[in-house]
């Protein structure tokens, strides 16, 4: 598995900005966010649910990172996806960092990997919600 999830009810918008006091809380900024709901609509002209792409950094692991690799910009910053789902609730998926980043097969590397997956699980947990693996 490359993710783990949570499913929430209540307000996009709401469950959006907790998330991300949540990841800051952990060390987390956001350097992108990608409406991909707007872009659809705007390039294809497409109705879509609501799903974004947030880009979570915490500066001193990923500095860390690219000090050890310095092409492990290529897997970096750990995706976060808000999504709408049909039934009405909200999934928050995060991108697990141990999957991703041992793409690089070394030791201190998966160290790091493992810190940052304890935060986001940290970050998941305080969302709360039903948990998916």
């Amino acid at each position: 598995m490359y993710s783990f999830s949570t499913r929430l009810t209540g307000n996009l918008d709401e469950i959006e900005q907790k998330l991300i006091g949540a990841l800051k809380d952990e060390g987390f900024g956001i350097l992108t966010e990608i409406d991909v709901q707007a872009t659809l609509k705007k390039k294809l002209g497409l109705e879509k649910r609501p799903y974004k792409i947030l880009g979570a950094c915490n500066p001193p692991l990923a500095n860390q990172a690219i000090d050890a690799e310095p092409d492990i910009g290529l897997l970096l910053p750990c995706n976060v996806v808000i999504r709408g789902e049909e039934d009405g609730t909200i999934t928050v998926a995060f991108m697990d960092p141990e999957a991703v980043l041992n793409l690089v097969d070394r030791d201190d590397i998966a160290e790091l990997a493992k810190e940052v997956r304890s935060r986001l699980l940290r970050v998941r947990q305080a969302m709360g919600g039903s948990t998916i693996d």
